[in-house]
């Protein structure tokens, strides 16, 4: 595929640039794209399972489906045990990966550690573990790739500091190492920034142009704030949609803790927003 094209926004009188990986699949775009980039290359008869574990509202998971649905590939998702309301939810991302095949399975929570864990012996050559949220060494090709457009493009916006939210921490990491010329602002959207350094050290060593800016304040995963309905409103406006679960965080820390002109990285995830809507609407927020 061509690059991903970047736009140029305004919020808060700051100006942003924005890569547009959001536009490059429905389903796989973003960092899940990056992320996937190295099975989405590999040959459909090396695999016929895919196995990944996490929450029922993870962009990864839906990625995951779809690229299985496009390689003809068995995928199989473990999570713990889900409520009536997140079973019979209609829409969001995990209405539409088990519309596109995905198996899932639930395991009692007290089991879910231990049973996550005995995944990675239990593995034959013919299946492939993701781990939660993507976070694998196989990753590192498509990022590269990522750095290498942003390279290129570079003429269209003379910056050196690119910034992408973070779970586990992944893809920060790896465009960190493949652009050491520039600044990589995240945040952490999943835990601390503790949390975080011990995800990307389980990866790589974490370089020193990869900056981890701690929020203000403790945010509890996927809940709904009112401040970060009116950050994705803000965003709206300028004609992009950013997700409900990573963006806000990221663009809040950005405009407290920066002040030079910055690209952001788009993460894709806004085939979430439907779900996240309804609970900011019931929040009162909306």
């Amino acid at each position: 595929m061509q690059n991903s094209p970047i736009s140029k926004i305004i919020l808060e009188g700051r100006e942003f640039f924005v890569k547009r990986d959001d536009l490059i699949d429905p389903f796989l775009a973003g960092n899940k794209y990056r992320k996937l980039y190295t099975l989405l290359k590999t040959p459909n008869n090396t695999y016929n399972t895919i196995i990944s574990y996490g929450g029922t509202q993870s962009n990864a998971m839906l990625a995951i489906a779809a690229m299985c649905e496009k390689k003809n590939w068995q995928f199989i998702y473990y999570t713990k045990k889900l409520s009536a309301t997140q079973k019979n939810t209609l829409d969001g991302n995990y209405a539409q990966a088990l519309s596109l095949g995905m198996k899932h399975i639930e395991i009692e929570n007290e089991y879910y550690r231990n049973f996550i864990a005995s995944l990675h012996v239990e593995l034959d050559t013919k299946t492939f573990l993701i781990d939660q949220g993507g976070a694998v060494e196989a990753a590192k090709q498509g990022l590269e790739v990522l750095a290498k457009e942003i390279r290129q493009q570079n003429k269209i916006t003379d910056l050196k500091a690119v910034a992408t939210p973070s779970g586990t921490g992944t893809t920060a990491l790896f465009l960190a190492l493949a652009l050491p010329e520039y600044t990589v602002y995240t945040t952490p959207c999943v835990g601390n920034a503790t949390y975080l350094r011990e995800q990307m050290q389980a990866l790589a060593e974490i370089p020193q142009n990869l900056i981890i800016l701690q929020p203000k304040r403790k945010y509890h995963f996927a809940k709904p704030y009112k401040e970060f309905y009116t950050i994705y409103k803000n965003l709206y406006a300028t004609g992009i949609e950013f997700d409900l679960l990573y963006a806000p965080a990221m663009w809040q820390t950005l405009l407290e803790q920066t002040n030079e002109k910055i690209m952001y990285i788009h993460s894709g995830g806004v085939s979430g927003n439907g779900s996240m809507l309804t609970r900011y609407a019931k929040k009162g927020f909306i």
